[in-house]
């Protein structure tokens, strides 16, 4: 039992540090994410597999595996943070993809491999006690439990993600000493108190490795640190001071893009009074803002971590700008800020592109929406958004018509100013497109800068491209970007993968929209298959029915972490404690199932299937709704999700089964594949195309299927 609970304490574990350090060495790129995931569980799919082939191993077999895997999570941390060295990348370019995808396979096989290897062996010695393997399940479950919340009091704490990694080690190093007899251990005490001893001085030495580590592709460190929402390091060379999050170049002190950004907004209103800032204030933004001369200025930032390391760091005009008399600094979430958010003249919305789900919550209607009620009369809101400067693929045309038509959803008037960073004005008034009356107010107002000038102001609202730019945004058709469709994202992803694949960059997907025709096919499609599955074997149908029940509870799984993402704002924490979640509803399911009877009857099964049906209902018309998923509701129904899929899988390794033993490797291996199938679908695919709520209905005939190969 010691075994499987290890197990699945350093699968949740490692899969954090592991997933955590990709995503910085692959600049954030939330699509690498989803796919290392997959991979993840692909690799402890083969694991399982392959370690079917032993019958009866030894303890000592599992020890010595279990030692490997303790060297292995500190390795493939270091090998990760090389890649771009070993692969000769070039700072600030992305690898090629194909390079990316074996850098990200050959960091996740080990671990991947031999956690599944070891699940498979240790369940096999569980049950070879006359246990059920739906226990073995729920004691794995139950261990995946604990790493979640250690996981999330680790990030709470403030931990860097090494010394998790070694955490890690640490623990994969005393699970290989379990089940060693009195007469072994005394002869091997020497060599465990050096491996303890060892993993002690790496611990005490991790923020130092840490920091030399990350100076592989930072020369010039100033600081390195792990937050709940990105790996922050800043560097700095001859005077300018870069920040980065995830290895991705955030600002330099000694650009102009806050100048850029800020003073065309401002000179749209005649007097900005008071000015909310949502995020990015670091960069230079409220610095710029305070040559406004505004009563009032409130910036909001979700990341305490941030605000807490860089400030030191900027130039003394950014840190003396942070520190006026005018400025107020909230730390939180600037969505929930704005529900209880007074009223303000101009709001610069300085958040990052919207390259995920994290980000894209801020170019959606519903947040331009909040963010019109919260502005006076005459009141502008002003956001950023990187492109070509002359040339727009049809991916970057339709993100840019998707967020213009949210922007126009909630503004009566929205003004594109087109650049290498497009800068987008909303306003409850009309705007001005006349630059004489800019030019007048800029000289007003007496600003320093070094780009924006009368001349400058001309030449944004004069040039070729301005009319241009506009007339393709009127004409273009792309869904409205909503909380519930982020349809960005796909054009986001698109986006990315054009820039490896160069004929993706004309490539159009979208999934047919639903009518009668299409729902009367499917259903009878489904009713064709179900008929012909209920003529298979039970032993082939109990793994179909473990692969199906496992796809669609990640799906729901993703599903509602992207709700409550985008309603709630990414803290990690709580992701973690979501994620937790899911695992303990994994243990319950198994032990509640297993507790019944050994010779389970039909019904049974297809209460289960039935259950997870109507969950997919229940958060379908949930995400329909609109209603806010706090922290508790979410956790519920991520919960129940993973209720119904361990349900499913302890019936299938329960009902009409005979030697346990034998439907180890099988029910595992479609169990991981499932997941594995569920998590890149549902994040490259469905929620992307589909939409979220669509995306839970989906699971509706799907669950159902699943109950007909009973």
């Amino acid at each position: 039992m010691a075994y499987l609970f290890s197990v699945g304490f350093i699968s949740i574990l490692g899969q954090v540090v592991l997933l955590r350090e990709l995503n910085v060495a692959l600049y954030g790129v939330e699509l690498i994410y989803t796919l290392a995931l997959g991979v993840w569980l692909l690799f402890s799919a083969c694991g399982t597999v392959i370690g079917s082939r032993i019958q009866n191993p030894s303890f000592a077999r599992i020890n010595v595996f279990f030692l490997l895997l303790s060297v292995s999570i500190p390795l493939e941390v270091a090998f990760i943070r090389s890649i771009r060295l070993l692969f000769s990348g070039i700072p600030g370019a992305y690898l090629p993809l194909s390079v990316q995808m074996m850098a990200l396979s050959c960091a996740l096989m080990p671990a991947g491999l031999l956690l599944g290897l070891l699940f498979q062996w240790a369940a096999r010695a569980y049950v070879a006690n006359e246990k059920t393997l739906a226990v073995a399940y729920a004691v794995e479950s139950v261990g995946g439990l604990a790493g979640g919340i250690c996981a999330t009091f680790f990030l709470k704490f403030g931990f860097q993600n090494f010394a998790v990694a070694i955490l890690c080690a640490i623990f994969a190093l005393a699970s290989a000493f379990l089940n060693i007899d009195r007469y072994k251990f005394k002869r091997l005490s020497p060599v465990i108190a050096l491996a303890c001893g060892f993993g002690i001085f790496l611990l005490w030495k991790a923020p130092a490795l840490d920091s030399r580590m990350t100076s592989w592709t930072h020369p010039n460190l100033l600081a390195t640190v792990d937050s709940p929402y990105s790996r922050i390091t800043v560097t700095r060379l001859h005077g300018q001071v870069s920040l980065y999050e995830n290895d991705a170049l955030v600002f330099d002190t000694e650009g102009t893009d806050a100048e850029e950004f800020v003073h065309p907004a401002a000179l749209q209103h005649p007097n900005p009074g008071r000015i909310l800032v949502l995020g990015g204030g670091l960069g230079g933004i409220v610095r710029e803002a305070l040559q406004h001369s505004p009563q009032a200025i409130d910036y909001v930032d979700l990341n305490p971590v941030l605000l807490k390391t860089v400030p030191d760091l900027l130039p003394p005009d950014i840190r003396q700008s942070l520190k006026a008399d005018t400025v107020r600094i909230v730390v939180e979430d600037p969505r929930r800020f704005l529900d209880r958010a007074p009223e303000y003249d101009l709001i610069l919305v300085g958040m990052p592109e919207p390259s995920s789900g994290q980000t894209n919550r801020f170019y959606t209607r519903e947040f331009f929406q909040q963010c019109y009620g919260k502005l006076n009369r005459h009141g502008v809101l002003a956001f950023r958004l990187r492109s070509s400067e002359n040339y727009w693929t049809e991916q970057m045309a339709r993100r840019m018509v998707s967020i213009y038509r949210a922007a126009m959803a909630a503004f009566p008037e929205v003004l594109f100013i087109p650049g290498s960073t497009n800068i987008v004005i909303g306003s409850t008034d009309a705007l001005t497109r006349d630059p004489s009356l800019l030019v007048s107010r800029l000289e007003a107002r007496k600003l320093k800068t070094r780009l924006i000038s009368p001349s400058y102001l001309q030449y944004l609202y004069t040039n070729d491209r301005f009319n241009k730019i506009s007339g393709i945004l009127r004409s273009g058709e792309a869904p409205v970007n909503t909380d519930a469709h982020p349809i960005c994202y796909q054009y986001t992803a698109m986006i990315w993968l054009s820039k490896f694949i160069p004929a993706m960059k004309f490539a159009e997907i979208s999934l047919p929209k639903p009518n009668l025709g299409y729902g009367t096919l499917c259903f009878f499609s489904l009713g064709l298959l179900a008929l012909l599955l209920s003529r298979v074997r039970w032993s082939v149908r109990r793994t179909l029915l473990t692969g199906t029940a496992a796809f669609a509870g990640m799906v729901l799984e993703t599903i509602l972490l992207l709700h409550f993402q985008i309603k709630n704002g990414i803290l990690y924490q709580d992701i973690g404690i979501l994620l937790t979640s899911f695992m303990a509803g994994l243990a319950a399911g198994a032990l509640a199932v297993a507790g019944l009877s050994r010779r389970l009857p039909k019904k049974a099964g297809m209460v289960l299937l039935l259950g997870l049906a109507l969950l997919s209902a229940v958060v379908g018309w949930w995400i329909r709704s609109g209603m806010n998923t706090g922290l508790f509701a979410a956790s519920g129904l991520i919960a129940l999700a993973g209720f119904f899929v361990a349900g499913a899988f302890a019936y299938a390794g329960l009902h009409a089964a005979g030697s346990q033993k034998s439907v180890i490797a099988p029910l595992y291996a479609a169990d991981l594949i499932g997941g594995c199938l569920g998590s890149l679908l549902a994040s490259l695919l469905l929620a992307p195309l589909a939409g979220l709520e669509v995306s839970a209905y989906l699971m509706i005939p799907l669950a159902l299927l699943s109950a007909c190969l009973i």
